[in-house]
């Protein structure tokens, strides 16, 4: 499929697959500005016969790395060796220097738990400049502004994780509504609730969420 050819305009989002369990269905390509995935998630989309050639970049240390593929797309890795970062963090770094702002994630949960909470860990630390979006086969989940409308999301599940607390948070149309109240990862979080109404309204005042909005099969 073709894909947008727009610059690289800061509005534009970015598609980047990691290294977690792969998306039983390939989004389409042609939303996206610029295509990204980690040295692991290479495989995966060869395995899928993702068009390799739609690939703005690949980074990551290619220690796996060794086929005619590789050697084919070669001229689109780039080398991030840095063993104190994840390959998750170094590819974000390379989209923030490149201008974007928006990152749709694929492959950031699943398999070894330890990764998913340090991909949760990584999109914290750049929260203040990417707007990132994770996806997976149960949920969409990311960090929340201070105020967030979700649309068209009735009966859908709805988590409220504190990461690690938030304060004087508020909701409308969920089944168990909050007014003003506190969260801590250490004391109460807010999993498993609902959307009672096609829109729901989440406000807090300080500390961090992040939100998991179910798929439309997941309740």
């Amino acid at each position: 499929m073709k894909r947008k050819n727009t610059g690289i305009p800061m509005t534009d989002k970015v598609l980047l697959f990691i290294n977690g369990v792969p998306p039983k269905i390939i989004p389409n390509s042609s939303d996206y500005s610029l295509i990204a995935c980690s040295d692991g998630a290479f495989h995966y989309l060869k395995e899928k016969g993702f068009p390799l050639d739609q690939l703005d970049f690949i980074s990551g240390d290619f220690d796996s790395h060794s086929g005619s593929d590789e050697n084919v797309y070669q001229a689109k890795f780039i080398y991030t060796p840095d063993q104190d970062k994840t390959d998750f963090e170094k590819s974000l770094e390379i989209i923030k220097e490149k201008g974007f702002e928006k990152v749709d994630v694929y492959g950031g949960s699943g398999g070894e738990m330890d990764h998913f909470l340090g991909n949760l860990t990584v999109a914290f630390l750049f929260k203040d400049d990417l707007k990132i979006t994770f996806f997976d086969e149960y949920s969409t989940y990311f960090f929340a502004p201070k105020k967030l409308v979700l649309e068209n999301i009735k009966n859908r599940m709805i988590s409220l994780y504190p990461f690690p607390t938030t304060e004087k948070l508020t909701t409308k149309g969920l089944n168990w509504s909050l007014a003003q109240e506190k969260l801590d990862i250490t004391n109460r979080i807010g999993t498993r609730n609902f959307a009672k109404e096609d829109d729901v309204i989440i406000e807090f005042e300080t500390g961090n969420l992040v939100v998991f909005v179910g798929n439309k099969d997941q309740r």
